[in-house]
């Protein structure tokens, strides 16, 4: 059986009042004398009448409420930029709705239309590694306050909040390099990937930095970069006749699936082949020997992200260009086992 939902109307007819009266009472209205207020609170509290928030937004231009599209929520970075958002939001008086994509382009499209019919005030969005076309996301931009993160394309003219995963990419080959490592492979995702593309920029960019050829043979794309994946690229890897004597993988699921593989064939890490991730997620530290890899800030870059979005959101600027600027948080190499003797 559906319950019957408590309607300002409702409130008002049981007090003899008009909607707007209850509505003013409800938020405290100066014009509203103190009795009439207590008097429609009460009854509010007990027929448990809760504010449509949807609507309020509707009537006043603003719902206080910000759009999140992800293309995974259980992804542990994700999770952590997540947690930052929900942080910052609650401290700025804002609730977020969550959705993922799937990395699917087309749900990705019909999230950016929900977002729009919930009334959000703006939105924040890590794009699908998929998404070429853009033509779904331009018209965004001229309704509401739109920011990038993570995944960005710089086809969007708007503010992107980012870490310079080309740099990121250079420093830890650079590591590699400086502990006497010169055949170095790299585990990536396929050329339709932004931020891969750029890692695997970074990687070329320290290989000719430091004068070591590239071979095509040691540079391994895939489509899922994946614990499975980062086992299944280690042993073709390990069957070729000049094996590489480092590895660096794209990412911390992938680089751990390398681990594993290393380990199971008794391959010394990091004396025979080393190893290096980019995340920092829990698992770099769970898995033995520890993972060297590229610390994000997830959590920092959620709480910029939204800061900058309710900066576009409040701004008083009407029918402004949109803003189109990188914000780059900075990263870090996190040096552990897979690299480096303790002993």
């Amino acid at each position: 059986m559906k319950k019957k939902v408590t309607t300002l109307k409702m409130l008002a007819q049981n007090l003899e009042l008009s909607i707007s009266t209850v509505s003013r009472a409800l938020n405290d209205h100066p014009d509203i004398s103190s009795a009439t207020k207590e008097k429609v609170k009460r009854l509010a509290l007990t027929m448990n009448y809760t504010p449509n928030i949807f609507a309020k937004g509707f009537r006043n231009h603003k719902s206080n409420i910000i759009g999140v599209i992800v293309p995974n929520v259980t992804h542990y970075f994700t999770s952590t930029i997540i947690r930052g958002i929900l942080e910052e939001a609650s401290l700025l008086g804002y609730r977020v709705i969550i959705s993922e994509s799937n990395n699917d382009v087309i749900k990705q499209k019909d999230m950016f239309n929900t977002m729009l019919q919930f009334g959000v005030d703006g939105i924040l969005a890590s794009l699908t590694k998929m998404t070429k076309e853009i033509d779904h996301i331009l018209p965004i931009i001229n309704t509401v306050p739109l920011i990038l993160f993570d995944k960005v394309s710089n086809k969007i003219p708007c503010t992107q909040i980012t870490i310079n995963d080309e740099e990121a990419a250079f420093k830890a080959i650079e590591h590699l390099i400086n502990i006497g490592k010169k055949r170095i492979a790299i585990i990536k995702e396929r050329e339709f990937s932004y931020t891969s593309e750029k890692r695997y920029a970074g990687y070329l960019r320290a290989l000719k930095a430091h004068q070591i050829e590239v071979d095509e043979k040691i540079i391994i794309s895939v489509d899922d970069i994946s614990l499975i994946q980062g086992k299944r690229m280690t042993n073709i890897l390990l069957s070729l006749k000049k094996k590489p004597d480092a590895i660096f993988a794209i990412t911390d699921t992938a680089a751990i699936g390398v681990i594993k593989t290393l380990k199971k064939l008794n391959i010394k890490i990091p004396e025979d082949i080393a190893v290096v991730g980019f995340s920092n997620s829990i698992n770099s530290t769970i898995i033995e020997p520890k993972l060297t890899t590229i610390n994000q800030p997830g959590n920092l870059i959620g709480k910029t992200a939204i800061k900058y979005l309710i900066k576009e959101i409040e701004s008083d600027a009407v029918d402004e260009i949109p803003v189109n600027k990188t914000v780059e948080i900075k990263t870090e190499l996190i040096v552990r086992d897979s690299t480096f003797n303790i002993a």
